[in-house]
């Protein structure tokens, strides 16, 4: 099966930026979707980024479009999550996710992912 490792997360200023990386332990990894996703307490699982199997198209949640960006390098196992002008509303726990189908594209919805990462801790301060 599939394991994911989150790093990166901290704790940053309004206005900062953060890295946040996803290690995939699969022989497989090309194949699959993936996803970032975030949580905070009360709160549902927002989809946040979306890219497909060969790093080709990538989709954002409408309250990241334009701070954040997804990335991967099929060749390391790793995908990204680039995070600019941070704000405290960033704050959240965010999970890394991978879908393995034969088409690949895009995956939005968090039920329909297969693997996930245990979830790393992102605060922003005021």
């Amino acid at each position: 099966q599939e394991q994911l490792v989150e790093s990166g997360g901290g704790l940053v200023q309004s206005g900062g930026s953060l890295r946040l990386t996803c290690a995939a332990s699969g022989r497989t990894f090309s194949t699959y979707s993936m996803g970032w996703f975030r949580q905070a307490p009360g709160k549902d699982r927002d989809f946040v980024a979306g890219i497909d199997n060969r790093g080709t198209r990538t989709d954002y949640g409408d309250s990241v479009k334009g701070r954040f960006t997804i990335s991967r390098d099929n060749a390391k196992n790793t995908v990204y999550l680039q995070m600019n002008s941070l704000k405290p509303e960033d704050t959240s726990i965010y999970y890394c996710a991978a879908e393995e189908d034969l088409f690949g594209g895009i995956v939005y919805d968090a039920i329909d992912y297969d693997y996930w990462g245990q979830g790393i801790q992102v605060t922003v301060s005021s």
